[in-house]
């Protein structure tokens, strides 16, 4: 009787390990997804794709896009002042590199068509979580969203 009870128990604690195991693996597959960890994109086409970050704070608001054609990429600054509405705007034109799979390298190096001293750089990560892109900015933290992503919602 003993020995039947033992193997019982013993079955169901294997049985309550894996269904644990199952958890914490999804667990720990969310995580990792949601911090850009172990994906693997290079199969992902960001051929004409455009990104949009938008900044508010008390007197004015920022909206910054990065719109990707081939290895050409834009990078426009609007700024909206809050007091008059008037907005302002940059416009930086430069390349792209990809030199790894989620790592996007970003060089603007003109100013609305006139070369500048100082080029515009960006280094970003490419993560995707729930079927949307983001870039992530591998120095300030600041996250780009696919714009075809916001105007869905």
């Amino acid at each position: 009787m003993k020995k039947i009870f033992l193997t019982a128990l013993l079955l169901g604690s294997a049985v309550g390990l894996k269904a644990q195991y199952g958890t914490m693996n999804a667990i720990l597959d969310r995580l990792e997804e949601r911090r850009g960890v172990n994906q693997n994109l290079k199969d992902v086409n960001i051929d004409d794709t455009k990104f949009v970050m938008i900044k508010d704070f008390k007197d004015h608001t920022e909206r910054n896009f990065i719109i990707i054609k081939g290895n050409q990429a834009t990078y426009v600054e609007m700024f909206d002042d809050k007091a008059t509405g008037k907005s302002t705007s940059n416009i930086f034109t430069g390349d792209i590199m990809r030199p790894q799979h989620n790592i996007i390298s970003l060089r603007a190096d003109k100013l609305e068509g006139k070369k500048i001293p100082l080029p515009l750089t960006k280094n970003l990560l490419m993560t995707k979580q729930k079927k949307i892109l983001y870039l992530v900015d591998l120095n300030t933290k600041e996250r780009w969203i696919e714009e075809s992503a916001v105007n869905k919602k």
